[in-house]
């Protein structure tokens, strides 16, 4: 039986995690990449009767990450394969605090998890399919702060900046191959999820747009991470996927 494979990461919470439920609900091959598995994933892959994969594996050893990945890809028979997608969806926000204020491995983690491992499991994905003859995309989770500065969040934003810029060059090398893959960088809204809670908490001082966001889960602006995955799957089933490169569910809201 040929089915949809699809490869996610930071399945273990928030979006990601509705994510993964509703992928399993439409009966797909999934592949979760999360530090801590989810028991509750396994029976609900069961109950679907779904393939699903749980690795436990640290983002910011990229490499690690990304070799293992390839390996495994290389294991498959695309035959029983009718579509691949890589999903690049983890990431980590350091201390909130001006950067000269930031500690080195906090720093680090933040811009290997949100850039260095987007890049080298791309690259990964790309390399083990080049010659697989199904349709495959690649969805980079982007965010707003990638597109605009926010003080004492520099490697957030940064690593959003950087994965919109390389889907960009991404699209440009896929753009010349026979089939190619489609890529898109989108950010999915304001979530109502751990990070947000992170941001609301942060110390006004060092934060300016602390207000703004108790602000916004004040008067109720903010997405359920459900409502958030259903968007955004429904963005990567669109007939035009990949045609913007870079974009916000919010374009069509």
């Amino acid at each position: 039986m040929t089915t949809h494979l699809f490869i996610l990461t930071g399945a273990s919470r928030g979006m990601g995690l509705a994510i993964a439920e509703q992928l399993l609900a439409g009966e797909h091959r999934l592949l979760c990449i999360s530090r801590r598995p989810d028991p509750a994933l396994d029976a609900l892959a069961v109950q679907q009767n779904c393939l699903l994969e749980q690795w436990a594996l640290d983002l910011s050893e990229s490499e690690h990450a990304a070799a293992c990945l390839k390996v495994w890809l290389n294991s498959l028979d695309p035959l029983q394969l009718k579509s691949a997608t890589l999903i690049n969806n983890a990431g980590v926000i350091p201390a909130i605090a001006p950067l000269s204020a930031s500690e080195p491995a906090e720093l680090t983690r933040a811009l290997r998890v949100g850039l260095e491992a987007p890049m080298l499991l791309t690259a990964s994905f790309l390399g083990a399919t080049a010659s697989w003859s199904v349709p495959r995309k690649v969805l980079n989770m982007s965010s707003g702060l990638g597109r605009r500065p926010m003080a004492s969040q520099a490697a957030y934003c940064a690593a959003k900046a950087g994965m919109d810029h390389f889907t960009r060059c991404l699209a440009l090398e896929e753009a010349r191959l026979a089939n190619g893959a489609l890529v898109c960088s989108l950010a999915p809204g304001v979530i109502d999820t751990d990070m947000q809670e992170q941001l609301r908490s942060a110390d006004a001082a060092s934060f300016p747009d602390q207000a703004g966001f108790v602000q916004l889960k004040a008067t109720g602006q903010l997405t359920t991470p459900g409502e958030a995955a259903r968007r955004v799957l429904a963005w990567l089933g669109r007939p035009d996927f990949g045609q913007q490169v870079v974009a916000d569910v919010r374009d069509n809201a």
